[in-house]
């Protein structure tokens, strides 16, 4: 099997676009544009991501739920920061059949309107909170630009967890929490990122304010996969969320957000992947050993029961692994599981039965070497995961050489990635920037970051550093 027709490094949009649909992960023929169907390989991986979501979920006390596609438009305009910054995006449904609805219904673009009427009535006392919340579903936008398949589609497989809490300081407590589950999940997907506190033009609809979290991709564009936000009682009342406390008052709740999409999965397959195809991390990876039988005539029986022996060994130790008994060319099963991203190839054949070894090939290195077979699982499981250290590693660094502060303009303009540039806090000099980069701009590092230049398009004292990136 021939490797992409486009090199990662020459042209990696179009790279990306050949990548996605050689691996089966998806198909785009479907005839409504940004709409595309998930090939089963695609699928099992995206649900290993979504298995992954639901631990963390699990593991902080939060409780799945499912809520309806439909909202009713009385429910979507209760809160006008939200319906103004949604409004141009969503799809109506204006008949059930033949007959005019009397009030219209929309395809959840997001869930915060058609949860919110509802936890109005869930909630009643302080004893009742915190209310904790997810689910794992599609919502719909209307995209007007470019589709590329996960990182920018109209239907988004999507995943949105809502909390309502005492207070304000209860609710920041959630925030920080938020950020240590998204902290875990993207090591486990070998993915760095940062997290930026989005500028007030950009900030979700309806929230206080909004922390984005961005990977940055090959091509030193940022890829936003998730968001956290703090509401406060912005939503609270409109919606009429309110809660009686010990002295018999009542409160309006305090609420956040935290979604993730599967521009997740955009991301493993942007970061990790190469000309030969995927290389997925393994704990998401739908197949993370692959055994491949090396057939010699009259060794047949010898080689197919080593090899039967060896799955079943790494199968019982929790390791998902495929047997290819195939009767094709060990090479061409080679080229199609190292399309597919599968972590580790696993070669047996009579020699390696005879000395009781396997050939194990990691698919980031393709370096070969020999494992015991009484041992493999242990030594399977140890390969497993220094294929995911050196993931990170090389993510990591390749975030850090496109990483850069620069003091004015002109430096920024000759370099590439993401660029920290002096901010006094005025948007008018980030937008500015912003167009003068040709860029976006991403929001201001979390982390405390002294500042003592002066911002470059107005030559006031800086108070803060702001983040700007090409972005998806």
């Amino acid at each position: 099997m021939p490797e992409t027709k486009t090199k990662k490094s020459e042209d990696f949009n179009q790279w990306y676009n050949e990548i996605v649909e050689l691996a089966d992960l998806c198909d785009k023929r479907y005839p409504i544009k940004g709409m595309n169907i998930w090939r089963p390989y695609g699928w099992k991986l995206m649900g290993n991501v979504d298995n992954l979501i639901r631990a963390e979920m699990n593991a902080t006390d939060h409780d799945e739920v499912c809520f309806p596609l439909l909202i009713p438009e009385s429910f979507f305009k209760k809160e006008e920061e939200h319906i103004e910054g949604f409004g141009a995006e969503v799809y109506w449904i204006t008949h059930a059949g033949h007959n005019q609805l009397e009030e219209r219904w929309l395809l959840r673009p997001t869930s915060e309107t058609a949860m919110y009427s509802i936890f109005s009535l869930w909630i009643r006392s302080h004893t009742d909170l915190p209310l904790k919340v997810y689910q794992i579903v599609n919502t719909f936008r209307y995209e007007t630009k470019q589709t590329r398949a996960f990182i920018r589609v109209r239907e988004i497989h999507f995943f949105e967890a809502h909390t309502c809490h005492r207070d304000f300081e209860d609710a920041e407590a959630q925030v920080a929490q938020d950020q240590q589950i998204a902290d875990r999940l993207l090591h486990k997907l070998c993915l760095p990122y940062i997290f930026c506190r989005r500028p007030e033009w950009d900030k979700f609809a309806g929230a206080h304010y909004t922390i984005s979290i961005d990977v940055l991709m090959p091509s030193n564009r940022t890829l936003q996969v998730g968001s956290i936000h703090q509401y406060r009682d912005n939503f609270s009342k409109p919606y009429e969320i309110t809660y009686e406390t010990e002295d018999g008052s009542h409160e309006h709740c305090h609420q956040t957000t935290y979604g993730m999409s599967e521009r997740l999965l955009g991301a493993i397959v942007g970061v990790h992947a190469d000309n030969k195809g995927l290389v997925l991390p393994p704990d998401v990876a739908p197949i993370q050993a692959v055994i491949i039988p090396i057939i010699f005539k009259g060794k047949e029986d010898l080689v197919n029961t080593a090899a039967q022996d060896l799955y079943n060994n790494l199968k019982s130790a929790g390791i998902r692994t495929h047997l290819d008994s195939r009767d094709i060319n060990p090479g061409n099963k080679y080229y199609a599981w190292e399309l597919k991203g599968v972590p580790l190839r696993i070669e047996i054949g009579p020699r390696d039965v005879a000395s009781n070894h396997v050939v194990v090939v990691p698919r980031d290195t393709g370096e070969k070497h020999n494992i015991p077979i009484p041992e493999a699982p242990q030594h399977i499981t140890n390969e497993l995961g220094f294929l995911a250290q050196r993931l990170y590693e090389k993510a990591s660094q390749h975030l850090k050489d496109n990483y850069h502060q620069a003091a004015t303009i002109e430096q920024a303009k000759t370099l590439s990635g993401i660029i920290e540039l002096p901010w006094c806090g005025n948007d008018t000099c980030a937008l500015e920037i912003e167009e003068i980069l040709e860029g976006n701009t991403l929001g201001e590092p979390l982390e405390e970051k002294s500042c003592n230049d002066v911002c470059p398009v107005c030559n006031k004292p800086a108070t803060r550093w702001m983040r700007y990136a090409k972005s998806y």
